[in-house]
């Protein structure tokens, strides 16, 4: 009887041991986390009349050629570990999770969160998460991010409508890009400022004053371990996302998220944007700190918040983002180009993206490298802390406007793979393959930017 009793505890311990191990992410150091905003399929079949609202996460006002297929995933596939599919949205009276784009996201005629989890079977290694937030929620409709999580019916109104999209689609996890508001960073806390682009010119960008802020720092962390503890029992992960304009040190006590974290996804870029700074062009996703800069606008600050608050180092990812940062240069700016730079918002815009400010890596390349007036001089890095930029000036002969922009290619995301790899942290996230050169145009190599870090790690 002994012998039968310790027989059926061993098999019950293996059989527990076999379900734990489905939940366990084997890339500790070597994530490779690629997002992907599912909207940038529906670049070649939107009116221009759309791009009036600047929010790069919202893709859905682009057009022309750069339209993204979910076959142009494939070839990225084999590079990322864990894949990002942007990104769904909140409602503001249930509190529950809603596609932002029904008829791309769960309609009959694409039905995403159906297809993209089936690549699995073509990757088997491959985790496929789906965010919440992401900044693509209206940033008039972002105070529900923050209702939310004040009371217990709301937070499980909106663990109940997870667990029954999880029982319909085959993602993952789940990822919060939780849409807390920009917070300006309080100097008596010392720490992050950073903050996401094109809210102060557009909405009002950081007049809003949370009152709630501990409140709402609290309820978020009883939001996540609940989830978690509801998700542990499916073996589905859970994972944040942190938006360039949100302040850690306001919304998230990192010690407390820790243990109910499957990684934290740092979006540590976008420090400098046309929108914030528009008189102002400067290193958009510096490493380190530099002269005469705000000090906590770097990666190695933010990552060491994180850390230093009892985050575990192979659960930080560190943001990689694939496009470029762009200005306008005048009479008024420096010939010279070296930042920072006297600036007049938002540069042209880029023949894929058709944003002002923003150009994809394969709109870089061709403004690198063509003999035409477009053509910009690019300056590197030679101490890779900052990045490259590269700039052509104002032409006091014919009046044209010169253009500045601080952007990634492979060498730069290569040498953030080499910080991550150096600090023992947990990968790299890159925001998002659509804006990599995901045609190969540059130099017939698809997606350089995340094959690049991916290599490095």
């Amino acid at each position: 009887m002994k012998r039968l009793i310790t027989s059926v505890i061993c098999a019950l311990l293996m059989c527990i041991n076999l379900a734990s191990s489905a939940a366990v992410d084997n890339h500790d150091h070597n994530k490779v986390v690629c997002f992907w905003n599912s909207t940038s399929f529906l670049r070649d079949v939107l009116s221009i009349a759309n791009r009036s609202h600047k929010n790069l996460y919202n893709c859905s006002q682009l057009i022309g050629p750069g339209k993204f297929k979910v076959d142009d995933l494939r070839p990225a596939l084999s590079l990322c570990t864990h894949l990002v599919y942007g990104f769904a949205g909140l409602d503001a009276t249930s509190f529950e999770v809603k596609p932002l784009n029904p008829n791309l996201d769960t309609g009959a005629g694409y039905g995403f969160y159906r297809l993209v989890p089936q690549l699995k079977r073509q990757f088997p290694e491959l985790k496929v998460y789906l965010s919440v937030g992401g900044n693509a929620d209206p940033y008039e409709e972002t105070h529900k991010y923050l209702t939310l999580t004040e009371t217990t019916n709301g937070r499980n109104k909106f663990i109940s409508s997870v667990n029954r999209l999880l029982a319909d689609y085959e993602f993952d996890g789940i990822d919060l890009a939780w849409q807390f508001p920009p917070a300006k960073v309080k100097k008596n806390r010392g720490t992050l400022g950073s903050f996401w682009h094109g809210l102060k010119k557009t909405f009002g960008y950081g007049q809003f004053k949370d009152d709630k802020e501990k409140e709402h720092m609290e309820g978020f962390t009883v939001l996540v371990k609940d989830l978690k503890s509801q998700l542990k029992t499916k073996n589905k992960a859970l994972t944040l996302t942190v938006l360039p304009h949100v302040n850690s040190s306001v919304y998230y006590n990192a010690k407390a998220l820790a243990p109910h974290l499957d990684a934290v996804h740092l979006f540590a870029f976008d420090q400098s944007n046309p929108e914030r700074t528009p008189k102002k062009a400067d290193y958009p996703a510096p490493i380190y700190d530099s002269y005469g800069r705000v000090p906590d606008e770097n990666i190695d600050y933010q990552s060491k918040y994180w850390l230093n608050n009892g985050m575990p180092g192979t659960k930080v990812v560190i943001g990689i983002p694939t496009f470029a940062r762009t200005w306008k240069l005048t009479a008024e700016s420096e010939a010279a180009g070296v930042p920072p730079v006297t600036a007049e918002g938002p540069g042209v815009e880029g023949p894929h993206t058709k944003i002002p400010g923003i150009m994809s890596y394969a709109e870089v390349c061709s403004r690198l490298t063509e003999a035409a007036v477009g053509k910009v001089r690019r300056v590197n890095d030679p101490s890779k802390k900052y990045g490259p930029y590269a700039f052509t000036p104002y032409d006091a002969k014919s009046g044209r406007e010169g253009l500045w922009l601080g952007f990634e290619d492979p060498d730069t995301a290569a040498v953030k793979a080499e910080f991550v790899k150096t600090k023992l942290l947990g990968g790299v996230a890159l925001y998002d393959l659509s804006l990599d050169d995901f045609r190969g145009v540059c130099n017939g190599d698809k997606f350089p930017i995340v094959k690049a870090a991916k290599y490095k790690l």
